[in-house]
């Protein structure tokens, strides 16, 4: 059976893929889940870190993923405040990390 003319979804997704980072090339979290902030968060913090850095019912009042992206969906200011823990958060780990260098051997 022929197809109909123009671009398949792979080759769609494929053009916009780059047209996409073109859009927004200093964001951090552009192309990054709200689900993958709040679970890497939960992970590196736990709840109750979590609900003491960021004061809010969802994360000190019987925490889940699925309760949180409910109401971080709905509240801006809220999924600020968890954005910005999120790029403090990898701040944090990049400055913690040791430094890897890629310097060529030296010369014999």
């Amino acid at each position: 059976m022929a197809t109909p003319s123009g671009p398949s979804s792979d080759e769609a997704a494929g053009a916009a893929a780059p047209a996409a980072s073109a859009q927004q090339p200093g964001n951090p979290l552009h192309g990054v889940k709200l689900e993958t902030i709040v679970t890497a968060l939960a992970a590196h913090y736990g709840w109750d870190g979590l609900g003491q850095r960021i004061n809010i019912r969802c994360f000190t009042s019987e925490p889940s993923v699925a309760s949180s992206l409910k109401f971080l969906r709905k509240t801006p200011w809220a999924r600020e405040k968890v954005e910005s823990l999120y790029l403090y958060m990898l701040r944090e780990i990049r400055r913690t990390s040791p430094t890897a260098h890629n310097f060529p051997p030296p010369r014999a």
